[in-house]
């Protein structure tokens, strides 16, 4: 991992993403940026804040207002309904012993916790995954966890650092278990741009990949 870690790093460099500890915007954030790229997901989310300026009245807006404001980030009626379930679960669910009582529309508290305790009542709001917990954690309070997103998962599959055809979970807790600590972000980040720049999914640039002599999967792609 960690000569992997220095490859990349000679590619991409060390990316530089201090953690925000905005927890609740990175949820709602990574919510948005499903099927979309991050420029439309950026736009949907800022279009979203200046239309509503408290997740309050976000949580509160009827949901054609919402789906209207999310519209550059695609599939929006979908999004807009389960942006607004998980701030009515976050106002509303029982929450660990020590965190604020339910009432209030809050994630900060999040860091308190232990990453399993945390992770466990990230994943028990509605439609939110491991990876959505992950990017929480990870990007909000630089906790030790590592999000796997599809470009994740097929470049670490591609060198073999995944068993094939491993479900998600699988793939977190591997993810994790292989990561040295305090480089979760990192390996993270250039794995995910690696994968959207060289690493495709259909079409795999071997012959320009700078991981290639430590790829098991290297020219055996169909290059036409």
């Amino acid at each position: 991992m960690r000569r992997l870690r220095d490859r990349l790093r000679d590619v991409y460099g060390i990316p530089c993403a201090p953690p925000h500890g905005d927890p609740l915007a990175e949820l709602i954030l990574t919510v948005l940026s499903q099927s979309t790229n991050d420029r439309n997901r950026d736009v949907a989310y800022f279009a979203m804040r200046e239309r509503f300026r408290t997740w309050e009245q976000v949580r509160d807006a009827p949901v054609d207002e919402l789906e209207q404001a999310i519209r550059p980030g695609g599939i929006s009626r979908v999004k807009s309904a389960r942006i607004k379930s998980i701030l009515r679960a976050v106002t509303d669910n029982e929450r660990p012993r020590g965190a604020p009582a339910a009432g209030h529309l809050t994630l900060d508290w999040l860091s308190t916790l232990s990453v399993p305790a945390a992770e466990a009542y990230l994943t028990s709001l509605p439609g939110v995954g491991r990876k959505t917990a992950a990017c929480v954690l990870l990007f909000s309070f630089g906790m030790r966890d590592v999000p796997v997103d599809t470009h994740v998962s097929r470049v670490g599959t591609r060198l073999g650092l995944f068993r094939a055809g491993a479900p998600f979970e699988e793939l977190h807790d591997t993810m994790l278990e292989i990561t040295p600590a305090g480089e979760e972000l990192e390996l993270h980040i250039n794995l995910l741009r690696h994968g959207r720049r060289t690493c495709h999914a259909r079409r795999p640039e071997c012959g320009a990949c700078a991981l290639a002599r430590m790829c098991p999967s290297a020219g055996s792609f169909d290059a036409g």
